[in-house]
């Protein structure tokens, strides 16, 4: 059971890492377009 439990949880951190990922690049890309407007 214990070993079933270790696998569910590395995949359910990669499909974390894997999902944040986008938004985290999209977070990054606004942020630094956000920035740059605002210095007019």
């Amino acid at each position: 059971m214990k070993a079933i439990a270790d696998i569910l949880r590395m995949i359910g951190g990669a499909l974390a890492t894997l999902v944040t990922l986008p938004f985290r690049a999209l977070a990054r890309l606004f942020g630094g377009a956000g920035r740059t407007l605002h210095r007019r």
